[in-house]
């Protein structure tokens, strides 16, 4: 397969149109998947274990028994166990700053307040959610830095339970993951994935506990599942494919801009990988790079349809305009390999992650780096944000009235109560102003 991705000139005539076509990420019909989900989830209601089982055994190729449902704890030290130890050391580096980053992100929690010029107390009061779910993709591509990125935040929130599923197809599992979940803090670890183990999730069966907030990344069957069950219990938000987006100027290293935009394309086929420069001469130098270096990877057949289907390098006049157009798709990372990112940042409106200057490629922050690697994708930077500790907080409003407070505030209550027709409202407003005098 050829090497081509799109060419785009911001001064082209048409170059507006080629871009919104560029940007524009299409799912497809999704009614059969749709369909499909939501008979899972119906027969894990009312079927509980019996249907995560089957649905187990039918899409994993495993046979489990309720009380072969969780890892024991005697698998999940066997694992730890046959992990390198240099292996062990970097994710035990991960956790820990991401625990750092997290502990710093924390609000205060409890209650927090002021009272008013009238004498109305008023405040909110912040708590952790008591139970969570953590989905997590199984088999041996499955990602331990994911657990660390849904669960260390989750922990640090102070949420009292933690629970875990990840499938492994065939029986096969990746020892990091269980690792991973271990050095979170998770209290249990279901062998089930997929649709089937969100319903399981959101009602709760006889072996697994129903929770009050899924996260995490999955396939399109799952993420259809969070979609299903969202109100039932709350959900992080809808992945889409990656995305990663370069604004650089010529001094960079073709070679290290390349490797960044197939960073991201060895995710998923549907990923996508834009460059954009002020530099004609640098972008041809990276689209060659790109060639060379696809040639060295395993996942090369992924990386080169992504490449060639959603890839591309875009010519603008200038690094200014790089960043308007930016705005324009809210990548979920967002790579300023500049000299001085930050006279740029200003300029950036919509992204989930921001990697500032030539040595802070987007991978360092799926690792190491602290912050979070859940982010928004498909355009919803412009309106969400990357998971984080407040995701597992839920806020109270508080309201206290003072009798004088009360006689003070509550005529304009009446009048806007009789504004709306709401005349009990009126009238629980009123009968307490009345009495009151």
């Amino acid at each position: 397969m050829a090497v081509t991705p799109r060419r785009l000139n911001s001064q082209q005539a048409d170059f507006e149109e080629q871009f919104q076509r560029l940007i524009h990420w299409e799912e497809g019909d999704l009614s059969a998947i749709e369909a499909t989900v939501a008979q899972i989830i119906k027969r894990v209601r009312q079927e509980g274990d019996a249907a995560v089982l089957e649905y187990t055994h039918r899409f994993d190729r495993v046979a489990l028994t309720p009380e072969t449902l969780a890892f024991s704890q005697q698998e999940i030290n066997a694992a730890w166990s046959s992990i390198p130890s240099g292996d062990l050391a970097a994710l035990e580096l991960a956790a820990d700053r991401i625990r750092e980053f997290h502990q710093w992100q924390m609000p205060p929690m409890g209650v927090q307040a002021f009272t008013d010029d009238k004498g109305a107390w008023l405040g909110q009061r912040l708590l952790p959610l008591k139970r969570v779910g953590l989905y997590v993709p199984g088999g041996l591509a499955a990602y331990p830095s994911s657990v660390l990125m849904n669960a260390i935040p989750a922990k640090v929130a102070g949420v009292q339970e933690m629970f875990m599923v990840v499938p492994t197809p065939d029986g096969v599992v990746n020892p990091l993951v269980l690792a991973a979940a271990k050095l979170a803090g998770v209290d249990g670890i279901f062998k089930v994935g997929g649709a089937q183990a969100v319903a399981a999730l959101a009602y709760g069966t006889a072996t697994i506990p129903a929770v009050e907030k899924i996260v995490g990344p999955g396939n399109i069957y799952v993420a259809m599942a969070k979609r299903q069950v969202f109100g039932q219990v709350g959900i992080d938000m809808i992945a889409g494919p990656s995305e990663i987006l370069i604004i650089a100027d010529g001094h960079n290293s073709p070679r290290w801009t390349a490797a960044d935009l197939l960073s991201q394309a060895e995710h998923d086929r549907a990923a996508q990988s834009i460059l954009l420069t002020n530099d004609a001469a640098f972008a041809d130098a990276v689209a060659l790079e790109v060639e060379k270096l696809l040639e060295t990877l395993e996942r090369r057949d992924i990386c080169q349809t992504s490449w060639n289907n959603r890839g591309a390098i875009i010519i603008t006049r200038d690094l200014q305009e790089a960043c308007r157009l930016s705005a324009q798709v809210a990548p979920e990372h967002l790579e300023l390999a500049v000299e001085n990112p930050e006279e740029l940042l200003p300029l950036v409106e919509n992204a989930g992650a921001i990697f500032m200057g030539r040595y802070t490629p987007e991978p360092i922050g799926d690792y190491v780096a602290g912050p979070n690697h859940v982010l928004p994708t498909s355009g919803t930077a412009r309106f969400s944000s990357p998971l984080g500790v407040y995701d597992f907080i839920k806020r109270s409003s508080l309201i206290r009235c003072t009798q004088g407070a009360f006689a003070t505030i509550g005529p304009a209550a009446s009048r806007l109560a009789a504004c709306e027709g709401l005349t009990a409202h009126k009238l629980s407003i009123d009968l307490r102003l009345e009495d009151g005098s």
